[in-house]
């Protein structure tokens, strides 16, 4: 069982690995949560595993699963996040619902990103002493999918890399506990749509809670399920 564990860790750590190889020093994960849903906000998170710059490659161990967030249940994940925030650095960006009727999804996210990037940074330099100039060119985003925020650092987009880089599924858990404690919260101001349940995706019962009820302030009213109510 130890021996497979030490087996995923590695594989989960060969992008970072390479990035190291080509002289990576600072390797933040890049992820979203919540993309899909019919209401509230895109979140994203930005997560350095080593608190400091890398002069050799080692990372921390972590006693959780730490893995694609949608491979795990809930308090599974809520326990890898406590973990995470002890362990490393992270930065989180959110666009709300307003923004997203406003621009688009994709734009959204992509600003949440850039947003989850710049917050990392500020609380990295922070930590270590340093300037971000100082640091720019030995930072390596790994982001997960194919989008590519605009960023002054090298970004490297991963398919699935939510299941192949320890940082980016690091990422991947900080916006999906975000994401849905602040949609459990919304729960508490618009019972009737059961957010705590299904946090916003267009489910059966949301469906039909919002037919019985129409949209409320936190749906995207660009969204084809939430306009024809």
């Amino acid at each position: 069982m130890k021996r497979n564990k030490r087996l995923t860790k590695r594989r989960m750590l060969l992008c970072e690995k390479r990035a190291f190889l080509e002289g990576a020093a600072v390797i933040i994960g890049l992820d979203e949560a919540g993309r899909g849903p019919l209401a509230g906000p895109v979140v994203a998170a930005a997560v350095v595993l080593k608190t400091s710059p890398l002069k050799r490659f080692n990372f921390p161990r972590f006693g959780e699963r730490i893995d694609d967030s949608k491979k795990l249940l809930p308090r599974q994940r809520e326990k890898a996040f406590s973990e995470i925030s002890r362990k490393a650095v992270f930065g989180v960006g959110l666009r709300g619902h307003g923004f997203i009727d406003k621009k688009n999804i994709r734009v959204a996210t992509l600003s949440a990103m850039k947003q989850a990037v710049e917050r990392l940074v500020e609380e990295f330099c922070r930590l270590n002493r340093c300037e971000k100039k100082q640091i720019r060119k030995n930072v390596c985003v790994l982001v997960d999918g194919n989008m590519s925020p605009d960023l002054p650092y090298k970004t490297v987009p991963i398919l699935k890399g939510d299941s192949k880089s320890l940082s980016i599924a690091a990422a991947s858990i900080i916006a999906k506990v975000t994401r849905d404690r602040i949609m459990i919260s919304y729960d508490k101001t618009f019972p009737q749509y059961g957010f705590s349940k299904h946090k916003g995706y267009g489910t059966k019962t949301h469906i039909d809670a919002l037919k019985k009820n129409g949209p409320c302030a936190i749906h995207r009213k660009s969204f084809a399920p939430v306009k024809k109510k």
